[in-house]
């Protein structure tokens, strides 16, 4: 921990889901973690987020300023949805305050935000800009990237998602880090877990197909967000051993988590990072992974096995095979590794050097 004065931060977070428990997703939690451990840390952090975020994590909120197109503006034939336009204008002015009164008020500003405005804006501020790339490319970050200043930093939760990022930007790798004070070891011998959005891209049906092939039982938490999808392929997969405990806070995920023999991770896609895997493994729980996005580079064969992207069969061999893993060798290699101290001594640096105040280690 730091000895040296506190920085002035503004962290700039999602204008739709407030940061607070339960959390809409890995974004948010992630969000959480870092604002709270910068304020104990001794830095003034004016947090920017959809309203209803936790007021125990002592940051200044800022205003997120609300908006409804008026009937002209409807009558449009092209008008964007609604939620599009509220964000854009939320977003809009932020940053417009920030371009004429941040200086005063901030050293660095973090956006931890999958929206394109504070990046597309970075060169009207005079105070430095930080930005984590969450999310492969997308054509509205990736145009907005194009034209920030080389006094922006990137960074990447992952080396992959830095390299999906580089014929844009350089960028440097921090991984996201999870409290293991409160990601505590458990004692397994609950069966099989998942955990994260229940949502096609993170394909918690093909965590049941694999934990039923294992013979294992499985829990499922987290919140449907997809109805179409949860009626479609999970409903139908319930019973028999696999049960949905809903959307838990994460003290209670914790403890269902740290009771499992293994933990799932299922994604569909590149997933950029995998938080839900780093909070198994603090738990002393192993993972059980397809090998794609960044699950390549957070499980090894002290924390868990990776089989082949959708392959059911090689997900339940991996199932079977990370059982026999040492609890007391996962949980110390995620202390190591994966640490929320670990994540902000790394955000602390880019701050410092970003504002003239240190070099970046």
């Amino acid at each position: 921990m730091s000895t040296r004065p506190g920085l002035r931060i503004c962290l700039i977070a999602s204008s739709r889901f407030p940061i607070r428990e339960p959390f809409a997703g890995g974004l948010e939690a992630h969000t959480h973690a870092l604002s709270g451990e910068l304020v104990r840390r001794g830095h003034r952090v004016s947090l920017f987020a959809a309203p209803g975020s936790d007021p125990e994590l002592g940051a200044d909120e800022l205003d997120v300023a609300t908006f409804v197109s008026s009937d002209a503006a409807r009558a449009d034939v092209a008008s964007p949805p609604e939620s599009w336009m509220r964000e854009h204008h939320a977003y809009l002015r932020l940053m417009l305050d920030l371009a004429r009164t941040g200086a005063r008020r901030f050293d660095v500003v973090h956006n931890n935000s999958l929206h394109h405005l504070p990046v597309a804006m970075a060169e009207a501020l005079q105070i430095p800009l930080v930005t984590t790339l969450h999310t492969p490319p997308v054509p509205w970050l990736e145009s907005a990237a194009r034209f920030a200043p080389s006094s922006t930093r990137f960074v990447a939760v992952s080396d992959q998602m830095g390299r999906a990022w580089r014929h844009v930007v350089r960028s440097t790798t921090v991984y996201n880090g999870v409290d293991t004070d409160l990601w505590r070891p458990g004692p397994g011998g609950g069966g099989a877990v998942w955990s994260g959005r229940m949502v096609r891209e993170k394909a918690p049906h093909a965590a049941i197909d694999a934990a039923r092939a294992a013979g294992m039982p499985l829990q499922l938490a987290g919140p449907a967000y997809d109805p179409v999808y949860f009626a479609d392929e999970i409903a139908p997969r319930l019973g028999d051993g696999v049960r949905w405990v809903g959307h838990l806070s994460q003290r209670d995920l914790s403890a269902l988590v740290g009771g499992a023999d293994v933990a799932l991770v299922t994604p569909a896609w590149e997933e950029p990072y995998g938080l839900v895997a780093a909070e198994a493994m603090s738990c002393g729980t192993p993972v059980a992974a397809f090998a794609r996005g960044a699950m390549r580079e957070l499980v090894d064969d002290r924390t868990g096995r990776l089989a082949p992207a959708d392959d059911i069969s090689g997900l339940a061999r991996a199932v079977a095979a990370a059982t026999s893993l040492s609890r007391e060798q996962v949980r110390a290699t995620a202390v190591a590794r994966w640490s929320l101290d670990r994540m902000a001594d790394e955000y602390e640096s880019l701050y410092r050097a970003a504002a003239g105040r240190g070099v970046a280690a």
